[in-house]
């Protein structure tokens, strides 16, 4: 999908300078927008927390597939002194076990990828802010993902700077909440002042 709004974006541009009769030369940079949320300060916090989610779910994980490996082990070594009824039911039993377990992998994997998404959400939004502002700063007719570029001359690779820039704290003032908040009104020392 970003791919494809890549190639449109570029078939846009080039359509653009062709059409106007003058091809003018284009100024395009490139990030890598997921080093840069590898390799911020917050995106290196949100790593960690996933880490630990990750870790603790595996954990999970990992007991009940040891207890299922050992439920198998005794469904196995007992078939031949069980009744067939009697060994029947305990490997269905060992069924629904399995089935617990992929289900349980299947949720966590879930719910990873929507902590993943939460956690990230925030800190891409506010990284897309200040390319935006270097875009609009810098005069560039289009910043894109390098993630979809084959070939860029490292002079046009933004990504170090977006880096160091959310990490100075850029782009925290433009966040929804700050924007809805109403003014502060005026302390009472500046009142009496006047």
């Amino acid at each position: 999908m970003t791919t494809v709004r890549t190639a449109f974006a570029l078939a846009a541009l080039l359509l653009t300078a062709s059409h106007t009769g003058v091809a003018q030369a284009q100024k395009v940079g490139v990030v890598n927008m997921q080093r840069a949320l590898l390799e911020t300060e917050d995106g290196r916090k949100a790593k960690e927390q996933l880490k630990k989610l990750f870790d603790q779910r595996q954990k999970t994980l990992d007991k009940q597939q040891d207890d299922l490996k050992a439920m198998k082990d005794n469904v196995d070594k007992q078939r031949s002194v069980l009744a067939r009824d009697v060994w029947e039911k305990k490997a269905e039993e060992l069924q629904k076990a399995l089935a617990q377990l992929q289900m349980t992998y299947m949720e966590f994997q879930r719910e990873l990828a929507a902590k993943e998404a939460e956690m990230t959400r925030p800190i891409q939004d506010r990284m897309a802010r200040i390319v935006k502002r270097m875009g609009q700063a810098d005069g560039y007719s289009m910043i894109l993902d390098s993630s979809v570029v084959y070939f860029v001359p490292s002079s046009s690779d933004l990504t170090d700077v977006l880096i160091q820039r959310y990490n100075a704290g850029e782009g925290k003032e433009d966040t929804p909440a700050q924007a809805a908040k109403p003014p502060k009104p005026a302390s009472n020392k500046a009142k009496s002042a006047k």
